[in-house]
């Protein structure tokens, strides 16, 4: 009976021991598995990390490329001497001026309203009428007029695109310029032509003046003279 009693007990106490190994190689099997299902986690985190990086930095690239090949083709079409999205983009930044007894151009040299023109077009007049490129019409404020140059500054109310001023000292006889102005009162009109002297004497006096063979008119005074970059180089005075 005795014997019996001990090998059952060796059978219990065997049986435990299974029982305990069993669950230390059940929890050591599940740790290994949370932990490579952690590791498979963060490992997923950073590959998603990494592939929105590299999609970003692919946008970028896009981007600046599409803005390189954009530039590209508008110098192609410089060179080619295609000045329609000069035209467009300036022509926009250009005014008619009109008053009782003559008529002319102008253009904004500052997004709050202010316009550059020639002093001659009021012939007397103290009243001049704006027009805008969208058609919109205000009488100006004279803020200030110069005789000998022949400026004029003017103010309308309102906020607009401006063109950008050239360096005068950079002027290449040669370049291709166009000049933007109010013809005998039509209309907005271009004109292309050349740079052929720099420095020229004026009815002045003054050895200021930039000689070109673009076509004016009456009416295109006060107007834009720009260049290739679409940059003010000089105001259409006089033929």
């Amino acid at each position: 009976m005795k014997r019996h009693a001990n090998v059952l007990y060796i059978a219990v106490v065997m049986l435990l021991f299974l029982q305990i190994l069993s669950f230390v190689s059940f929890s050591s099997l599940t740790s290994k598995m949370l932990s490579s299902q952690e590791n498979l986690e963060m490992e997923l985190k950073i590959t998603k990390q990494e592939n929105q990086y590299n999609i970003n930095e692919i946008a970028k690239i896009v981007s600046k490329q599409k803005r390189d090949v954009d530039e590209q083709i508008k110098l192609l079409k410089n060179e080619e001497g295609d000045f329609s999205e000069i035209i467009e983009s300036s022509i926009k930044k250009v005014v008619n001026l009109k008053t009782t007894h003559s008529a002319g151009a102008g253009f904004f040299i500052d997004s709050r309203g202010y316009i550059v023109a020639n002093q001659h077009i009021l012939n007397g007049n103290s009243r001049i009428e704006v027009q805008t490129y969208d058609g919109r019409t205000f009488d100006a404020e004279i803020i200030g007029e110069d005789i000998e140059t022949d400026l004029l500054l003017l103010k309308i109310p309102g906020v607009y695109d401006k063109l950008e001023l050239a360096n005068s000292d950079e002027i290449k006889i040669g370049e291709k310029v166009i000049a933007i102005g109010n013809p005998l009162g039509l209309s907005f009109t271009v004109t292309e032509g050349i740079v052929s002297g720099v420095e020229r004497e004026g009815m002045n006096g003054l050895n200021i003046y930039v000689q070109t063979d673009v076509t004016l008119n009456p009416g295109n005074s006060g107007g834009p003279l720009i260049n290739e970059d679409g940059k003010v180089i000089g105001i259409n005075n006089f033929k």
